[in-house]
């Protein structure tokens, strides 16, 4: 259902702009039971929410945006894990790839000692830093290896390397573009989980809006149109002398 949620509201969700666009204050998943506690909690007071616009048609379309914000979340953090395990990879990965790219350029120096534009080619090669470096170097490296391998057999060189080194260039490439996800500002499905929340939270606060306003003497009433989150946040804040921060 929360699929048929997402899809029904991705044009208004993707309207959102970026300025208007607020990254979640609270623990997403605290924020949508409260947007589905408070889905049940104005169901008895309908009549009178509906006098000053916050109707029935409204109240379902809470339902539906929190079930859209729901799917968002899901894909986020299916990226996010995604992310994470490749920042994990990437750590050893690199590695062992640093280590091949220096082990490389340190026997072809001495592969093609007697030939000056070959040892010119390797320096060429080192003098660069960074990781999108090192991914080109271990690839320029094979071609060059495999280009003179005639150079290389009379030092004893295992020419399978070369191999490893083109193979452990192609995966840094690939592990380091989905580690770079997190870096990325504009990492699409947290884009889109974050205009999620935001357009949940825009009628959440409607509501909540319509509630103070009624049920501001009937405390009974009222305590349903605020967060738990935040309520629990401000009474252990007061114990601590601290003021909490709310976005």
């Amino acid at each position: 259902m929360s699929q048929e949620n997402l899809a029904a509201c991705l044009v208004n969700i993707k309207a959102i702009t970026s300025e208007k666009t607020q990254a979640p204050s609270l623990p997403v998943n605290v924020f949508l039971q409260e947007a589905e506690d408070t889905f049940h909690w104005t169901s008895e007071d309908m009549p009178l929410l509906a006098t000053i616009g916050m109707n029935e048609e409204k109240r379902v379309d809470l339902n539906v945006r929190t079930g859209a914000c729901r799917e968002a979340q899901s894909l986020w953090n299916k990226d996010h894990r995604s992310i994470k395990d490749a920042e994990k990879q990437w750590l050893s990965l690199s590695s062992i790839a640093y280590d091949l790219r220096d082990e490389l350029i340190h026997k072809f120096r001495f592969a093609f000692r007697s030939n000056p534009q070959l040892v010119g080619r390797v320096s060429e090669i080192a003098k660069g830093t960074g990781h999108a470096d090192m991914i080109q170097d271990l690839n320029d490296l094979a071609v060059l290896g495999k280009e003179n391998q005639d150079m290389l057999t009379p030092i004893n060189f295992d020419l399978s390397i070369l191999d490893t080194a083109a193979e452990t260039s192609a995966n840094c490439a690939d592990v380091l573009a989905i580690a770079n996800g997190s870096k990325q500002k504009g990492n699409e499905s947290k884009v889109l989980r974050d205009k999620a929340y935001t357009y949940l939270k825009q009628l959440v606060d409607e509501f909540r809006a319509a509630g103070k306003y009624l049920f501001w003497k009937n405390p009974d009433r009222l305590v349903g149109y605020s967060s738990d989150y935040w309520r629990s946040k401000k009474t252990s804040s007061k114990k601590n002398n601290e003021a909490p921060v709310e976005a």
